[in-house]
């Protein structure tokens, strides 16, 4: 009669041999030290630490009551960062497409493409929104264009890169009976491989262009446009009551993105 570990396909068990044990305990040790000596070399101002506490009471203190004096110019700002999200996105979504099927081994032509592919995926996430964002103001000059530009190089890696494994993973079956009757390869496409990746497309992208609310709000620190003006400019003359607005607004246009991302979610996946 077999025993357990027969029938299921597991290894008994045992317990580790001075070899083993030597190996594991050397590696913890190994990252310890690793560890250790990240954190000696680190150089932390100590005082300024222990005297976080009293400093972020003190600037709440500064904060309250908030200032909604400029409420109006907020708003239209805020219209703006939510402007840029989804013009990026939408940008995004639309060049990510072909890259994703160079990128996908089942699909691109060649192994040049293939890496051509690759290579534009791992560029666009190689690099921060910000540097992007640094990047492109020096180009188009402060504003929208640069923020939305910024986002969208940002989001064509992320994107491309879980279309391209999605399109991996489709079960060939329908690719091989169409390509059996003759099919073109746009029709094989179109009626092969979109239908399978369409749940990852939706999802994908609404993902993303919630990511990307969250990130246009930054943007205005390096002068590419959205909520982010108001709040440097409101740092930057120490007017807390107003930066605490801004701040409050931040947080309802990222809870209220939350609730459309699951409301979309719902009812198209």
């Amino acid at each position: 009669m077999s025993s357990i570990s027969e029938q299921f396909g597991r290894d008994e068990w045992s317990r580790h041999t001075p070899k083993q044990k030597f190996r594991r305990w050397g590696t913890m040790a190994a990252c310890a030290a690793v560890i250790a000596w990240a954190l000696g070399s680190i150089e932390v101002v100590w005082p300024w630490v222990w005297g976080a506490p009293a400093q972020m009471g003190d600037l709440f203190g500064r904060m309250y009551p908030p200032d909604a004096t400029n409420l109006g110019v907020i708003l239209k700002v805020l219209w703006d960062t939510v402007n840029i999200a989804t013009f990026a996105t939408a940008f995004a979504v639309i060049l990510s497409l072909p890259v994703a099927y160079l990128a996908a081994q089942n699909t691109t032509p060649n192994r040049a493409t293939l890496w051509i592919g690759r290579l534009i995926l791992v560029t666009s996430r190689s690099v921060n929104t910000i540097i992007w964002a640094l990047l492109f103001v020096a180009i188009f000059g402060p504003g929208v264009v640069a923020g939305i530009v910024a986002i969208m190089f940002r989001s064509v890696g992320f994107i491309g890169k879980l279309l391209g494994e999605a399109i991996e993973e489709i079960d060939k079956r329908p690719v091989e009976a169409l390509e059996a009757t003759g099919a073109s390869r746009f029709k094989v496409i179109v009626y092969a491989i979109v239908p399978q990746v369409m749940p990852t497309f939706w999802a994908v992208s609404i993902l993303r262009w919630d990511i990307n609310l969250r990130e246009s709000t930054v943007l205005g620190l390096v002068g590419a446009g959205g909520i982010g003006i108001i709040l440097q400019g409101a740092i930057d003359t120490f007017n807390w009551p107003e930066a605490a607005t801004v701040l409050l607004a931040i947080l309802a246009l990222v809870i209220l993105g939350e609730i459309i991302s699951a409301f979309l979610r719902r009812r198209i996946l």
